[in-house]
């Protein structure tokens, strides 16, 4: 337990940091697996709703790489699959 208090506050800043990181990737994991259900139930009625699910998730990647919490080519990244995952459910 750090005994100064500049350590004690940086301790406090980490902590609430780190829940403001969890609530983002969490919301990008959410995001993503709403997007890939509808990927996976595609037909005509679906694919609007998936298009648009997927620029939700494009955003908030997007937003998170902006603020630090991912790197950009961890966003860069996910943003791929979901594009590659897209085109392959097209595609069939």
């Amino acid at each position: 337990m750090p005994k100064h208090s500049s350590a004690l506050k940086k301790n406090q800043i980490s902590i609430r940091n780190r829940r403001k990181n969890r609530i983002s990737k969490s919301s990008i994991k959410t995001l993503t697996k709403k997007y890939l259900t509808t990927i996976n139930n595609l037909n005509d009625l679906n694919c609007k709703n998936a298009s648009d699910n997927l620029s939700s998730v494009y955003s908030v990647i997007d937003k998170a790489v902006k603020k630090g919490i991912l790197h950009k080519n961890n966003g860069a990244r996910r943003k791929a699959l979901l594009a590659s995952r897209m085109k392959r459910a097209v595609n069939l």
